[in-house]
């Protein structure tokens, strides 16, 4: 990957063999054990469907948005995902601004087939009239800070924005009951996606022709490892993805000890995922309380006085 690359040559020979040398001793030099996972802070904007995702040094802003379009001819009962990143160049100077590059793509087709393939969210359920109009769902991924192990950060920033996210109600109407009505937020209260569970993307470097293997690689290990395999997981131990990147074959064995790691760390993730959520619409629900307090008993008894 195009960051990793100009991440190895920042790196002097003796830091890259420090970190080698250090690994072969069990040792990260971050301080964390080979299976350990960095600290994972969520946070949530003010607007339904934004997120902010730091793993360590690495920082990911996540935006759901939504508009009705019409559907493919051969789902016309199905809604539409789609993913799209941006690299800032103040998040890594590696990165290029403009086109998306090698790295951006990537990261975008992981978390996609992750969604996708493993049916997450519930695209039937997006359908508003069918054949003509359905909801189209877009993931925008800001990487804000590059500290290594962009995939898993931004795999858990879109899923915090999704589960947040309200789509506007709808209604049909109109005189042949074909037209759509959306109602704002203020008449209707909008609805959340119907999403069945989670698909957590767990990244594994490997190092000295495979024999070492670590979860969750910083920045600087990402230069020197020689593959890298993300298994994507939900809480239940389903295999929702793998993607292999670079590096030579992955023994049977090696791949199977990837996969239960991964499950254990994908139910702690979860977890804290939907606490995080949990906590957000406890949060939402006490500012609609405030913006429109409930007067109704006093306007009542003012009635009956008179």
């Amino acid at each position: 990957m195009e960051g990793r690359l100009a991440n190895a040559w920042r790196l002097t020979v003796n830091d890259k063999n420090f970190i080698k040398t250090a690994l072969l001793s069990e040792i990260r030099i971050d301080g964390r054990k080979p299976f350990e996972y960095r600290k994972i802070s969520i946070k949530f904007g003010r607007e339904d469907g934004s997120s902010e995702v730091q793993l360590g040094q690495t920082r990911v802003m996540g935006i759901v948005t939504a508009q009705l379009v019409q559907p493919y001819r051969d789902r016309p009962k199905e809604g539409m995902l789609s993913i799209f990143t941006e690299f800032s160049p103040m998040a890594d100077p590696s990165f290029e601004p403009g086109r998306p590059g090698e790295s951006a793509v990537e990261l975008g087709r992981i978390i996609n087939r992750g969604l996708r393939e493993s049916r997450a969210v519930d695209t039937e359920s997006l359908c508003i009239l069918a054949g003509k109009f359905v909801w189209a769902i877009r993931i925008d991924i800001h990487i804000l800070d590059n500290g290594g192990n962009l995939v898993d950060a931004a795999n858990i920033a879109a899923l915090a924005a999704l589960l947040t996210f309200r789509r506007p109600e709808c209604s049909l109407g109109g005189e042949d009951g074909q037209e759509v009505i959306v109602h704002p937020p203020e008449i209707r209260e909008p609805l959340p996606l119907m999403v069945h569970h989670l698909p957590i993307a767990i990244t594994f470097g490997f190092f000295s022709n495979e024999s070492i293997l670590l979860i969750d690689p910083t920045h600087n290990e990402e230069a020197v490892m020689s593959g890298r395999m993300t298994t994507t997981v939900n809480a239940n131990g389903d295999i929702c993805a793998i993607q292999k990147g670079g590096g030579e074959g992955i023994p049977q064995r090696v791949i199977m000890q990837c996969l239960q790691l991964a499950t254990s760390k994908a139910a702690s993730i979860t977890k804290q995922i939907k606490d995080a959520v949990e906590a957000f619409n406890t949060e939402r629900a006490l500012r609609k309380i405030k913006r429109h307090p409930t007067s109704t008993g006093v306007d009542v008894r003012e009635k009956q006085n008179q």
